[in-house]
């Protein structure tokens, strides 16, 4: 693969971060490392830069989105050929990341989703299990495809489209799932997933637990909604 840049949105992670990005350097050694801190209010950013990784700072929490946007800009504008995107809380398995790779190699895909269910095993709440099955459904409608984990953050994207996400509010600030499937699909882009192994958030609480499942899923109805009007404009 050619010049390529992991980015790990990260808000409050300092107590993950350094084994994370030991990993990605053990798993994925060829890539760039950056760290978008999320206006933490730890120390995120110090544990990224004492360990190797190219840092930027947002100065307060703009979402999980904007986050991720802020590295497709950064990638854009050092002229990286892909991306790999995993979240700061540790949970995605870098080792998993060869998959995402060959699997583009083989398919000539744009996009990569990293999947937890084709892997076998993984078990998750059923307030969530219920949003990944129903976005699941609304992506193979809108889409034609079978999405299996359409809200997946573990991800691998070539230039043309982290670029396209890097303008102006092509992209999300908060939740990019099943919607930027949607808006991948609207721009002609192929999207596959390939199986990837999830471990469990060291320190335990989730940050999916209570109503948030809930709020979740109605927003991300909202965010579908958002695509659905923008496609006929």
């Amino acid at each position: 693969m050619n010049s390529s840049l992991v980015v790990i949105p990260a808000f409050n992670e300092s107590a993950n971060l350094g084994a994370l990005i030991d990993d990605v350097r053990k798993y994925i050694p060829a890539s760039d490392v950056l760290v978008v801190n999320d206006g933490s209010t730890d120390n995120t950013s110090v544990v990224g830069r004492n360990s190797g990784a190219k840092v930027l700072d947002i100065p307060y929490n703009i979402g999980y989105g904007g986050a991720v946007q802020t590295g497709f800009r950064f990638a854009t504008e050092y002229d990286y050929d892909y991306v790999i995107t995993i979240d700061g809380d540790a949970q995605h398995d870098p080792a998993s990341a060869k998959n995402l790779i060959q699997a583009m190699g083989r398919s000539g895909a744009d996009v990569i989703i990293g999947s937890r269910f084709l892997a076998g095993n993984y078990r998750m709440p059923f307030a969530r299990r219920t949003g990944v099955w129903l976005f699941s459904r609304i992506a193979r409608l809108y889409t034609g495809v079978q999405f299996t984990d359409p809200t997946s953050g573990f991800q691998l994207l070539n230039r043309k489209v982290f670029s396209y996400f890097a303008e102006g509010d092509n992209y999300p600030l908060d939740y990019p799932d099943v919607n930027v499937i949607m808006a991948m699909h609207n721009m002609h882009f192929k999207v596959i997933e390939a199986p990837v192994t999830m471990r469990e958030k060291p320190g335990g609480k989730s940050m999916h637990s209570g109503f948030k499942p809930f709020i979740y899923i109605m927003r991300m109805l909202l965010a579908i909604l958002m695509v659905l009007l923008r496609k006929e404009e």
